[in-house]
């Protein structure tokens, strides 16, 4: 066969994804913090970006115009708010400024005294008393450095409790070095997650010497740490308010039996009446079966909500973007001018050129997201103005074409707005996903029933429902259906399940208990 080359002309279309979209789909999709991170990372990478430092308060009538747009009127406003929006961030001057620190730091620093030294010579008579004072500065002499409020404040850790403990109870440096390889076995709930076999080898000692430190640890506080299992927990607790009677050794050998809640084999097993048995469970539950949960509480993450709603004293709702987290950076047109005036070589000219591109493209790329996510959360205010009003009992069904066809967008753009972005209401913080639910038809001519708002009324349901009268499955179903809500007997099954709740049969069980 013969090799030959031929020259072709073919005609044809593609979807090409040019960087400029890639940056502006990455953005949309970015949460606040994320996307302050990434702006922090372009300021450091491009010399003509710059933080705008203005004042924040300073906000042009445009802004003020489209805050104040009520959403009720529909469409018009929707696009009042996108419009004035677009202009403001466009402008790039009322887009709230990151964080700026470094002048709070710089002045710390520059204002920082240290230690006064000499507080260790005058106090020589004991070292016990080297570290009265503030404990900053070991003196009581209110100066910057004391500050009171952060001493009463800070919360005790469990360690820093287990070791003051060690330290006072434990005089054996043998014993201590057990005990704190202990403590560095112990999970969140304070249960020790390591066989002692393992610590005597480690430590080279015997098993006896380790078994002898636990049993003193177990009778550390919080009462219950140090345990190996549930039963040994709730026993180091029972025995220490001396209630641990043949009825509760009976409960704790038989935990199963009492979470399945079968109070007559209970009765069976423990010898004693359904009272005497009751008034025990009662007992068992007011001890605690993670004694060091409340030393784990780690500091909640506070959500910061892109969008702000607020009634409006005139009618409907305000929807505007917060100001705090919109990142305010402008291309520094003064500083490219005082560059490329001068002689360049090429090379220098082509990256300021780039970086000039850059720079436009992410400012035009910050205008389009915002512009985007207010649309979206005013679309969505407007259809979900019910659920502002009255509550989540009156949640519409709505799915993502709804907004898009509403905004004229692409379904994945509304899921990119409303992904990892907040809006704060009177009701409330949520994700803006929170209002896309699924649609349960109704029993007669009436509307679609929101699924978040059918499991709403099954839990309110359940959670009213008298000892004598739990209510089945079956029965919810007709409940539901007189409310107009056509429901099948496995959907609400699984929307039960799904809300943890149990069984028509567990939960008899679990009232008479009680």
């Amino acid at each position: 066969m013969a090799i030959s080359q031929n020259l072709t002309l073919k005609q044809g279309q593609s979807l090409v994804m040019t960087p400029q979209l890639q940056q502006a789909i990455k953005l949309l999709q970015l949460s606040n913090v994320e996307l302050s991170e990434y702006i922090e990372r372009e300021l450091e990478k491009n010399p003509l970006l710059e933080r705008d430092d203005s004042n924040a308060d300073a906000r042009g009538p445009s802004e003020t115009a489209s805050s104040d747009t009520p959403v009720k009127e529909g469409a018009e406003a929707t696009s009042a708010v996108g419009d004035a929006g677009s202009e403001a961030v466009a402008a790039g001057a009322e887009l709230a400024p990151l964080d700026d620190g470094a002048a709070a730091v710089s002045e710390i620093d520059d204002n920082w005294q240290g230690r006064d030294d000499t507080a260790d010579a005058q106090v020589g008579a004991s070292v016990a008393f080297e570290n009265w004072g503030s404990g900053g500065s070991r003196s009581f002499d209110g100066g910057e450095d004391f500050d009171l409020e952060n001493r009463l404040t800070s919360e005790e850790s469990l360690r820093d409790r287990i070791v003051s403990q060690v330290n006072i109870e434990l005089d054996d440096p043998s014993d201590r070095m057990i005990a704190f390889t202990l403590m560095e076995n112990l999970d969140e709930a304070g249960y020790l997650r390591i066989d002692l076999d393992q610590i005597a080898e480690r430590m080279d000692c015997s098993l006896s010497h380790v078994e002898g430190v636990l049993r003193h640890l177990q009778g550390f506080e919080p009462t219950g740490i140090f345990a190996r299992d549930l039963k040994e927990c709730l026993t180091l607790q029972l025995a220490e308010l001396r209630v641990l009677d043949g009825p509760m050794m009976g409960l704790l050998d038989n935990l199963e039996l009492l979470a399945s809640g079968d109070l007559n084999k209970l009765v069976k097993v423990c010898r004693v009446s359904q009272e005497t048995l009751v008034e025990r469970v009662r007992l068992l539950r007011s001890v605690d079966p993670k004694p060091a949960s409340k030393f784990n509480v780690d500091a909640a993450q506070v959500v910061t909500p892109d969008v702000l709603l607020r009634p409006n004293p005139a009618g409907g709702w305000i929807v505007e973007l917060n100001p705090d987290n919109l990142p305010r950076v402008l291309v520094n047109n003064t500083y490219s001018g005082m560059v490329t005036g001068g002689k360049l070589r090429k090379e220098d000219r082509d990256y300021l050129n780039e970086q000039m591109q850059t720079a436009n493209w992410l400012v035009k790329a910050l205008h389009q997201r915002a512009q985007t996510i207010m649309k979206v959360a005013s679309t969505i205010v407007e259809r979900q103005e019910l659920f502002f009003t009255k509550g989540v009992q009156y949640l519409k069904p709505l799915i993502l074409r709804d907004i898009s066809e509403a905004v004229d967008i692409h379904e994945s753009t509304v899921s990119r707005a409303t992904t990892n972005k907040y809006i704060s209401t009177p009701r409330g913080m949520f994700e803006l996903k929170y209002f896309f639910t699924a649609s349960i038809a109704a029993s007669g001519d009436g509307e679609a029933h929101s699924a978040e708002a059918v499991r709403h009324r099954i839990k309110a349901l359940v959670d009213a429902e008298q000892a004598n009268a739990i209510l089945s499955d079956d029965t919810i179903v007709d409940l539901l259906r007189e409310d107009g809500v056509d429901i099948a007997r496995r959907t609400v099954a699984k929307y039960r399940e799904a809300l943890r709740i149990p069984s028509s049969v567990k939960r008899r069980r679990l009232k008479a208990m009680a």
